[in-house]
């Protein structure tokens, strides 16, 4: 099991690096061939695709199991990542991003299968802690190189370099994980699934608050890139000097964080959590200067209640379910999809109401806030 559960972790590290290296600049690209109104449009179709299939994963599962489809969504990411690499042509690179988005997505609950698995009879707190903080660590490391390699080949360096890690996965998952022996993944209807979050009211309230932490990653990811190079100017190398400090938080927190969830439970730290992020995302419309080491530590607190909500939502929700509950993990999981179809929607109308670009700050700090009204309804779990 220990042998495994390693394999999952180095897989999940090279995987999450062409995720990490890609998606803080997809908005960019995408807004060079269009507006920052299509990209928000291709942003949903992407997310409602996405959701479509994250509620058909149990069928995917019975049917082909859980090795054959993250082999087939990694090619496909692959392939994706080659045409938004070379193409030219706008709706050959639009229609690239939308498989992209959904393999990726896809990916990452083919891998929460994997290491529900193969973590039976451990801590849960302990075993996700250990997991993000493997894949936090790829993040980092992605955007630490990220800007110097924009610089040197433009964006078609970084998803050339993606598609390398990305072959990684598929050798990785045909040596070691070919011979996985799927669990008995229980058969739920769609409006059975709804009707156990509605049910089971901390299933819920968890499932909102993780659905507003990637509101918050979601909205991050697609507009802070187009403020700090549209708006204030700041080099792509600059940018990802920014990035790789705002990103440290989820390498040094996670785990130890994950511990401490084991040891007394989530619920006062998912408070603490929301209230940080909460506060220096209500800061940044105020900050007009194109401070390097300002704008680090700013996003580098939102960073910090964000891995502590991050860590503190994934226990909560894993001591709740197995990895027989494929579609509990596949709803849970739409929460991503999810945030990129209401964060764009909302993202739109403040954009086109708003005085300035920057507004969309000060509303992104009020709905972290909602999170943290949730949070004191949260009973602790073991």
């Amino acid at each position: 099991m220990k042998y495994h559960r390693n394999i999952i972790y180095l897989i999940g590290f090279l995987f999450s690096i062409p995720v990490a290296l890609t998606s803080y600049i997809n908005s960019s690209l995408l807004e060079s061939l269009t507006n920052p109104f299509q990209v928000s449009a291709i942003y949903i179709v992407a997310s409602l695709l996405t959701i479509f299939c994250l509620f058909r994963m149990e069928k995917f599962l019975k049917r082909f199991g859980n090795y054959r489809i993250a082999i087939f969504f990694s090619i496909l990411t692959f392939l994706s990542l080659l045409f938004m690499a070379y193409s030219k042509n706008v709706e050959l690179v639009i229609l690239a991003f939308l498989f992209y988005f959904l393999s990726t997505n896809l990916i990452v609950t083919t891998l929460d299968v994997f290491i529900a698995d193969y973590s039976k009879n451990i801590k849960v707190g302990k075993m996700r802690g250990m997991y993000l903080t493997v894949v936090n660590s790829a993040w980092v490391i992605a955007q630490l190189i990220s800007g110097s390699i924009i610089a040197k080949s433009s964006f078609q360096g970084i998803y050339l370099l993606s598609t390398l890690f990305i072959l990684l996965v598929c050798l990785m998952l045909y040596l070691f994980l070919r011979n996985f022996k799927d669990p008995e993944y229980k058969k739920i209807a769609i409006w059975k699934t709804l009707t156990f979050f509605i049910k089971n009211k901390h299933l819920s309230k968890i499932y909102l608050i993780n659905l507003i932490l990637k509101f918050f990653f979601a909205w991050m990811i697609i507009y802070t890139p187009i403020y700090l190079h549209t708006y204030l100017n700041f080099a792509w190398d600059k940018i990802g000097v920014i990035f790789t400090i705002m990103l440290l938080p989820f390498v040094f927190l996670t785990f130890p964080l994950g511990r401490l969830s084991d040891k007394i439970g989530e619920k006062k730290m998912l408070r603490i959590g929301f209230i940080i992020c909460a506060i220096f995302t209500f800061i940044i419309p105020f900050i007009t200067t194109s401070a390097l080491w300002l704008w680090a530590f700013i996003l580098f607190m939102t960073r910090v209640g964000a891995a502590t909500i991050e860590i503190m939502s994934e226990s909560y929700f894993f001591k709740l379910v197995t990895d027989e509950h494929a579609d509990e993990i596949s709803f849970f999981r739409n929460t991503g999809p999810t945030s990129f179809i209401l964060a764009p929607i909302l993202a739109i109308i403040i954009l086109a109401l708003a005085p300035s670009f920057s507004y969309i700050f000060f509303v992104l700090s009020v709905i972290l806030l909602l999170g943290l009204l949730l949070t004191l309804r949260l009973r602790e779990v073991k």
